[in-house]
Formats: C-alpha cells, sequence, structure tokens
C-alpha cells in the first residue's frame, strides 16, 4: 500500500513537470489567425499572447470597420489558441495521471 502511494506520488510530481514543460513549450507555438476576407491577420502564441498583427492599408480608413476586425479576428485567434493549449495540457495530465481504484467510476469514464 504505502508503495503504491509512493509510486503515485512519483507519477504525480513527473506529470506537473511534463504539465510545466508543456506550458513553456506552448510560448512558441504560432498559430495565425485572419479575418474572412484577409485584410487583418494575427499571430498568437498557444499560450495565448498576441505577437503580430497585420492590418491592410484600406482598414485604415475606416476606425469603426478597424475596431470591429480587431475585435473579431483577436478573439477568434484566442480561442483557436485556448483549444490548443487545453488539448495539449489535458493530453499530457491524462497521459500521467495514476491509475487510482475507482477514479474513472468518480469521473464518469
Amino acid at each position: 500500500m504505502f508503495g503504491d502511494m509512493m509510486g503515485m506520488m512519483n507519477k504525480i510530481k513527473e506529470t506537473q513537470k511534463k504539465v510545466e514543460e508543456t506550458k513553456e513549450r506552448l510560448k512558441s507555438v504560432l498559430l495565425d489567425e485572419q479575418s474572412a476576407d484577409g485584410l487583418l491577420k494575427v499571430t498568437i502564441t498557444a499560450s495565448r499572447e498576441i505577437k503580430n498583427i497585420e492590418i491592410a492599408d484600406e482598414l485604415l480608413e475606416d476606425k469603426e470597420q478597424l475596431e470591429d476586425y480587431l475585435v473579431l479576428t483577436i478573439n477568434k485567434a484566442v480561442a483557436r489558441a485556448t483549444e490548443v493549449n487545453e488539448a495539449e495540457l489535458a493530453a499530457v495530465a491524462k497521459e500521467g495521471m495514476p491509475d487510482i481504484p475507482g477514479m474513472n467510476d468518480m469521473l464518469g469514464k
């Protein structure tokens, strides 16, 4: 029993380390998102940090339109980055979870 607990604790520590490594790696994963017509492009990391915004000259003529484009495209980029971030972290966490008897029943799996 005690050996099992030590094994589980080591597995949890190992998983925490992998999660931290994955978070660090996600800072360098770049995702490109753009408006439907391609006039505005946003580059964001999977850790949700905006790295670059490209704006077509024609959008500079209409402040309100530009603001709308920015809101829509940035929200789209953040949503995509969040999906990638959560999927990567969930995969690492699931892979490293110790097999605790009854846990799957509690989680509905």
